[in-house]
């Protein structure tokens, strides 16, 4: 026998039980990104609910450090490497326009992922299991609320990452849940957090009921697991309900006639002068043919007019001139600058009475690095770097407003851009009173990417929220009606499907006469914020243990 063969053979489950946890973690994250892949809802859609399993094992089933402080930095880096991960490959369109903000996004993002691990591992993980795997799981009461509080904690965090320091709320883990329509009508109680919370509650009671048949297997005393077939009632309690509501009769509701322009113009196209003509000259040709179809409602995407619409004559000259002898109003994305109090908007703005008359909309909720330089003049050094992506600040707008349409008694709920994947933003918007949500966008930021389909998934969810249909107009990308329980009604597409294309999207879109609140609508995220109260209460609780046992030490 060699010297030492002994210890070499030793050494390998060493190794393994070392390097596991990173490798789970690392499994979670990249099949939580896998979630918003474009193919997600055909091929992928069960993943969602087992995402998170592989975290969950590391954080509970495997040996942590003795010591706490090592053990919570361990729990915490476990999670932030499984945030990171995911967001690392579900954000990978971000390269399109930096690679160094990509990553440092995501890295900044995986903190909320790696608070969450930091209490799934510090809290949730039964007392006195540091070093060992745990023993502890064989009670179907507690199994069931640990997996409840982990539920809780990341549906917590989840709201708070689109809320604090401008938000970021991009694909929730929910949103992955949107290809399966009856299980998302809960959304219109709880808000897409409530899908987020079936998510993680399933995968965390997978993992657990792993551990429950590997340790009655090797026992040969199984139990009746009365966890698992609670969070199944649940979730088919859930579906149910979502039936019903597909199924309830169809509210009274009237034909509006939109038509979109897609111009399906270069982003940088707009900051080049001497395409500023041709630019508006396209839009113009194309409305002259939508104009044909005697549509209530003509919508131009998000800026999409060269020059301020309302500041500039000769392009307000020509869209006059085209609105002359219709009867259509014409909603229109462009920059609009007002002198007192100063401001410079992105903006949406309504012609009405063959454009005699304007409503204005100006965007509220403006993307950090793309719309505004946070801590501009703080930071000169951030101004220095983002001085020809963003060489001027917009300003926001004073808050939601509506648009009421002329020529058929509907309001209009204006978001622009990203605005529709805020959920809070747009049931404000609802809560005016829109009948319909509109949506001015240009995805060609991010060039033909799965940000595009991202958008639209996000999008999704807010129909179902507010119980609203929604007109989805884009410069370039996804241009779409969407019903009010979350279905893609009509799509415009190019040849082969290829919906980066230049065209219009005609449709007749059925606009509740008198819409209903949804409970969401009129209370917002209380689901997310009862998950907040219930994680803290159990932060308190852990806390206010340890330190009596401390007590019972000393």
């Amino acid at each position: 026998m060699r010297e030492g063969s002994p210890d070499r053979g030793a050494r390998q489950p060493a190794a393994v039980a070392r390097w596991l946890p990173w490798v789970l973690a690392l499994s979670s994250g990249a099949m939580t990104g896998c979630c918003f892949a474009s193919v997600s809802e055909r091929i992928l859609a069960w993943l969602p609910w087992v995402a998170l399993a592989p975290i969950c094992w590391a954080l509970w089933m495997l040996p942590l450090p003795e010591k706490s402080g090592r053990r919570a930095r361990h729990c915490f880096l476990l999670g932030w490497v499984a945030g990171m991960t995911g967001f690392l490959v579900s954000l990978f369109w971000i390269t399109t326009v930096t690679v160094a903000g990509w990553i440092a996004l995501c890295a900044i993002l995986g903190i909320y992922h790696g608070l969450w691990g930091l209490f799934a591992g510090m809290v949730l993980r039964p007392v006195g299991t540091g070093s060992d795997p745990a023993r502890c799981w064989l009670g179907s009461l507690r199994n069931l609320l640990a997996a409840l509080l982990a539920a809780a904690a990341w549906t917590a965090l989840e709201w708070l990452r689109g809320t604090l320091f401008s938000g970021f709320g991009w694909n929730s883990l929910g949103v992955a849940l949107g290809g399966n329509i009856p299980l998302v009508q809960i959304a219109s109680v709880t808000g897409t957090p409530g899908l987020t919370f079936l998510c993680v509650l399933s995968a965390a009671i997978a993992a657990i009921t792993v551990e429950r048949l590997r340790r009655e297997i090797r026992t040969g005393r199984p139990r009746p697991h009365f966890d698992f077939f609670a969070v199944v009632f649940l979730i088919v309690l859930v579906f149910s309900h979502g039936v019903r509501i597909l199924t309830a009769p169809a509210i009274p509701s009237l034909p509006l006639r939109v038509a979109g322009v897609q111009g399906n113009i270069p982003v940088y196209d707009y900051w080049d002068k001497t395409k500023e003509d041709p630019i508006l000259a396209r839009y113009l040709r194309m409305s002259r043919e939508a104009l044909k179809g005697n549509p209530d409602l003509l919508v131009w995407p998000e800026a999409a007019t060269p020059r301020p619409l309302l500041l500039d004559e000769i392009t307000f000259a020509q869209v006059k001139g085209l609105a002359e002898g219709t009867k259509a109003d014409f909603l229109i994305g462009s920059v609009h600058y007002e002198a007192a109090p100063r401001g410079d908007y992105n903006s949406a703005i309504l012609l009405t009475g063959q454009a005699s008359s304007s409503q204005i909309y100006s965007k509220v909720h403006l993307v950090p690095f793309g719309e505004f330089v946070p801590f501009r003049k703080s930071f000169p050094l951030l101004a220095w770097i983002e001085r020809k992506e963003v060489p001027y600040d917009f300003d926001p707008g004073k808050g939601p407003a509506l648009l009421g349409m002329s020529s058929r008694p509907v309001k209009l709920g204006p978001l622009i851009c990203f605005e529709d994947t805020l959920g809070d933003q747009t049931r404000r918007t609802a809560a005016l009173g829109a009948q319909l949500l509109v949506t001015l966008t240009n995805d060609g930021w991010f060039e033909h990417s799965a940000g595009t389909r991202q958008h639209l998934a996000n999008a999704r969810l807010r129909t179902v929220e507010t119980g609203l249909p929604l007109l989805r107009v884009a410069d370039t990308g996804i241009s779409c009606v969407i019903d009010r329980f979350g279905r893609i009604r009509q799509e415009l597409r190019g040849p082969g499907g290829d919906p980066f294309v230049e065209g219009i999207l005609n449709a007749e879109i059925a606009v509740p006469e008198d819409p209903v609140p949804t409970f969401y609508t009129l209370h917002g995220d209380l689901f997310a914020h009862g998950c907040l109260a219930v994680t803290g209460a159990a932060c308190a609780a852990s806390a206010l243990g340890s330190l009596r046992r401390r007590r019972r030490v000393d």
